[in-house]
């Protein structure tokens, strides 16, 4: 007879769960279990994480929640299916909302409204297992039978636990007692906090964390045993051998709940339209328009790529979604917000017709396939810098437009960190604060907490460091455990999302500590839920602009700042000598560096260093080879002539992610999607597995296209050495175009451009 876990907890309840999502499916799925229920905290933020790893381990994924109640009980909640999930989502929505931060409490009334949820009794903290230890046996009989009114027989379950804790027999016993007077089922859980047995100091030394204690500490929050692992079904079935019934029922609940978050379909946001208005002609209306203000002609070449790109938007439903975006550039200007899209959007010719980004992607040449196509997985992405004193402006916008039951902010997941997990777990452990914040505060802020060891090894400055003392050794051990581990929702710097149905039927909601509302879903699982996010970011440097610009006007000066040339000697040679303080994205140390040995004298210039000066070239050696190049110190060779037109503007280094997309198409034959899944594949550095095999397809296709084998293999590994590094063109060309622009404004109003950078401190490589 098998079990299913139906009461786990993973890492996202924040400090009282030991194990990670992928963890705990891994151990069920190696134990021949056939579903696992997971139920943290007042949050369903593992939701997505878990639908996704139990796919690919053949599991059922039961989603469920273990809810706080307004007497600081608790119940285990667990969906049937997606009504139930939505019905969870509302839930958690009112007990956050309508609580203080950080408490949130369910009201009678809220779960007096679900609907297609299974209720089980809960632990310790559960009421029934109070009221029954507190000696209130009949109180305990009168809320079984008011949670029975509620939800049916069918639907609520005494749960047994047995933890080996004081009491548990007794406890047992008078549950089993309550459910055959109240006629009510029972079921069996563990109440798991971590996946095996060995895993109960880390989940101590987080409770300790949680209550501030040290494990020489008494607190009777901590966990008394190791007992709360995922145990085999041989060891329930001994745990429970009195009581085979409660085992079963286990299975049977599992077969009553479905798979959520299965559908892959996206819900997409519902631009307000005038009665029989459509959204994909209002598209092309407004895209043609735009096109025909920045074109004094269209010519064929406008009019296939658009023509090309509105098909596409058509085929995969997102003419909403780009009417959206467009309404909010809109407002903008219309509330004289100065903004500037980025990122892959610059590579849609619709999306410069349509005012979102001022980069032409025609005129450069820059593939759309990097932003969208149509056997892409996911959403394309839309980033907006906005001026960073109007931005929530923008924001409050959308609120007002769809109404905040359809909009909410995205959630960050803060993850432990090498100086957090240093900082917190040292405390734990019974370091003197005193002892553990200096080193702390060595580490790199950067440092993930599995690096501490690798970090003490490599860096020069901490190879002193204490931390080499065996002493530490039980802190660094588990500081690697903790690595990625959730320590609190946050709120993402600009993501918003927007939903045509309520927002909670699919996520709930709850107030960030910057006091917006926010999803319980970071940027990636949004999308896994099938929601739209919109970037809408924060730029200091517009502000800038639009002061500088403001004061010019004032003065008398005609100077438009979509009017400046790009071509301005003077600009340039300014930039060929370093003087670039205060110019965006040009003014580090690395940068001026780069300017003085690169003699820009073009805009291309610009828009090469934007990917030039990133962690990625430099740590790959590009910068180098590209100057020299550059410079005719090199010779610039293309492996093969079909590279030529590829490669020619970057001097034959693949510098950008456009390039590998193109080079897949010219070697290879390519479909835009296979070139795409190429590009992402080589760029996020994924399994080596999945790398080998796109390479034997790269040269098998290269191979019956006439390329011999052997250049064929050279040229994937050539790309493969420089693409891990490569830049998004569309995005280095979207902020070439500021950066160039704010030099121009320094090179030629340098009095106004100053005195905004002054007024609209900090901000910069030199606040």
């Amino acid at each position: 007879m098998s079990f299913v876990h139906l009461h786990c907890h993973s890492s996202f309840s924040f400090l009282d769960g030991a194990s990670s999502v992928e963890d705990l499916v891994s151990q069920a799925a190696q134990l021949d279990m056939p579903a696992l229920a997971i139920c943290d905290h007042d949050n369903l933020s593992a939701a997505v994480q878990f639908a996704h790893a139990a796919r690919q381990s053949g599991l059922k994924a039961i989603q469920g929640v273990e809810i706080s109640l307004e007497d600081d009980s608790h119940l285990t909640l667990l969906a049937q299916n997606e009504q139930g999930y939505s019905s969870l989502c509302r839930l958690l929505t009112a007990a956050h909302l309508h609580n203080p931060r950080g408490q949130a409490r369910a009201a009678a009334r809220d779960l007096e409204a679900l609907s297609e949820v299974i209720v089980l009794s809960g632990c310790r903290r559960g009421n029934l297992a109070r009221l029954i230890l507190q000696g209130h046996f009949q109180a305990a009989r009168e809320q079984a039978e008011y949670y029975k009114s509620i939800w049916g027989r069918e639907n609520f379950y005494i749960e047994l636990q047995n933890l080996f804790l004081p009491g548990d027999r007794y406890l047992n016993r008078r549950l089993l007692e309550l459910a055959r007077e109240s006629d009510l089922p029972v079921v069996a859980s563990n109440n798991v906090h971590y996946a095996r047995h060995e895993d109960y100091f880390l989940h101590d030394l987080l409770c300790c964390a949680k209550k501030l204690c040290t494990v020489n500490d008494i607190d009777p929050d901590r966990p008394m045993n190791g007992a709360a692992y995922l145990k085999s079904a041989a060891e329930m079935r001994d745990l429970f051998a009195h009581c085979p019934e409660a085992l079963a029922n286990t299975l049977r609940i599992a077969d009553r709940c479905q798979p959520i978050l299965q559908s892959s379909v996206f819900h997409f946001p519902r631009f307000p339209l005038l009665p029989g208005q459509d959204a994909a002609l209002v598209l092309r209306q407004l895209t043609w328009e735009g096109a025909r203000r920045h074109y004094r002609a269209i010519t064929p070449a406008v009019e296939t790529r658009l023509e090309y790109e509105l098909g596409i938007i058509e085929q995969m439903g997102f003419p909403d979604y780009f009417l959206v975006v467009w309404d909010l550039a809109n407002y903008a200007r219309q509330q004289g917000i100065r903004y500037a899209g980025r990122g892959s959007a610059a590579d849609s010719l619709a999306a410069y017709c349509l005012g979102i980004t001022e980069v032409d992607s025609l005129q450069r040449g820059l593939l759309f396939e990097r932003f969208m196509n149509p056997e892409r997985v996911g959403m394309p992405d839309i980033d907006i810098d906005f001026e960073s004193r109007h931005r929530d402006k923008v924001i409050d916008y959308i609120y007002q437009k769809y109404g905040p039951e359809h909009v909410a902010r995205v959630a960050t997941y803060n993850c432990f960190r090498a100086r957090s997990a240093l900082r917190e777990l040292g405390k734990a452990l019974g370091f003197p604060e005193a002892e553990m914040d200096p080193l702390c505060k060595r580490m790199p802020f950067y440092a993930r907490a599995d690096q501490i060891r690798a970090l003490l090894l490599k860096l020069p400055e901490l190879k002193d460091s204490p931390l080499h003392e065996e002493r530490f050794e039980m802190l660094l051990e588990c500081c690697e455990r903790l690595a990625g581990f959730p320590r609190f929702l946050g709120m993402h710097l600009g993501g918003v999302v927007i939903s045509d149905p309520p927002i909670t039927q699919f996520t709930p909601l709850q107030r960030s500590g910057q006091g917006p509302v926010i999803s319980q879903f970071d940027k990636d699982d949004i999308e896994g839920l099938g929601l739209v996010k919109l970037d809408l970011l924060s730029l200091r440097t517009l502000s800038v602009i639009q002061d500088a610009t403001g004061q010019l006007r004032q003065s008398g000066h005609d100077l438009e700042y979509d009017q400046i040339p790009l071509d301005d000697r003077a600009t340039y040679e300014m930039i060929n000598r370093g003087e670039t303080i205060g110019v965006f994205q040009l003014e580090s140390p690395a940068q001026r560096a780069l300017q003085s040995r690169f003699q820009a004298s073009e805009f291309e210039d610009v828009v090469a260093s934007m990917a030039l000066i990133r962690p990625g070239p430099i740590k790959g050696n590009m910068v180098d080879p590209y100057v020299a190049r550059r410079l005719g110190q090199e010779e610039v060779s293309y492996m093969h002539p079909w590279l030529e037109p590829i490669l020619k503007k970057t001097y034959g280094v693949v510098l950008f992610q456009e390039q590998v997309i193109e080079i897949g198409r010219a070697i290879a034959g390519f479909s835009p999607a296979e070139a795409d899944q190429l590009r992402r594949v080589m760029t996020h550095s994924r399994s080596q597995k999945r790398m080998q095999e796109l390479g034997q397809t790269f040269v098998d296709r290269a191979v019956e296209r006439g390329v011999e084998q052997n250049l064929a293999e050279d040229i994937f590994n050539s790309m493969l050495g420089y693409a891990s590094y490569g830049f998004c063109e569309a995005h280095a060309a979207a902020f070439a175009t500021t950066s160039y622009k704010t030099a121009y404004l320094i090179k030629h109003h340098p009095a106004q451009y100053y005195a905004a950078i002054l007024n609209n401190q900090p901000m910069g490589f030199y606040p």
